[in-house]
C-alpha cells in the first residue's frame, strides 16, 4: 500500500474543533481493516529488532496503535492518561498547551527502571504531549527506544521537541 492510499482514507473535518484548525479524522482510516493492518505492520516492523517490553500510548488515539503494536510486537501496554482517570498511585507531569497547561498521569508501577519502551501517539503536531510522556517514562527509569506516529503534521515543527528521540512517522503532512 503506497503512502498516498493512505493519506486518502484520512477525512479532513474543517473548523474542527475550533474555527481555523484543519482536523485529521483518522477514524476513515481505522474502519479500513487493510488499511488499519498496514499501518501497525509497517510501524511495528521499524522497531522490530529493537526489544521493546511495553508499548506506552497516549490518551486517546495512542491507545488503539499503542495496543495493537504491543500484540505485534509481544510487548506490555501502558495507557499515559488524563489526570483523575487511572485509579492506582500515579506519577503526573503539567506541560504547556498553546493556551494553557495540561497534565498527565501514568501508574508509578507500570515502567520498571531499564524497561524498554516505545511511546506511540496517532498525530505529531506541536510535540507537547509526547515530551510530557516521555518524561514520565524516563521518571520511572525506562528506556525509550523510540517515538512513533502515524501521521506528523511537519509543519508544526513538533519533531523538534523530540529531535533526540528515534522517531518514526509514517505519513507526513508538510
Amino acid at each position: 500500500m503506497e503512502i498516498a492510499e493512505l493519506k486518502a482514507k484520512i477525512r479532513d473535518i474543517r473548523d474542527f474543533p475550533t474555527a481555523g484548525i484543519l482536523f485529521k479524522d483518522i477514524t476513515t482510516l481505522l474502519k479500513d481493516g487493510p488499511a488499519f493492518r498496514y499501518v501497525i505492520d509497517a510501524i511495528a516492523s521499524r522497531y522490530q529488532k529493537e526489544r521493546v517490553e511495553l508499548v506506552v500510548g497516549i490518551e486517546s488515539r495512542g491507545f488503539i496503535f499503542g495496543g495493537a503494536l504491543a500484540h505485534q510486537l509481544q510487548a506490555g501496554f501502558v495507557p499515559v492518561r488524563k489526570i483523575g482517570k487511572l485509579p492506582g498511585k500515579t506519577i503526573e507531569v503539567e506541560y504547556e498547551l498553546e493556551y494553557g497547561r495540561d497534565a498527565l498521569a501514568v501508574h508509578e508501577d507500570a515502567i520498571k527502571a531499564g524497561q524498554r519502551v516505545l511511546a506511540v501517539d496517532d498525530l505529531l503536531a506541536t510535540g507537547g504531549t509526547m515530551a510530557a510522556t516521555l518524561r514520565l517514562i524516563r521518571q520511572l527509569g525506562g528506556y525509550v527506544v523510540g517515538v512513533a506516529f502515524m501521521i506528523e503534521l511537519a509543519f508544526l515543527h513538533g519533531r523538534d521537541k523530540l529531535k533526540e528521540e528515534s522517531l518514526h512517522s509514517l505519513i507526513v503532512y508538510d
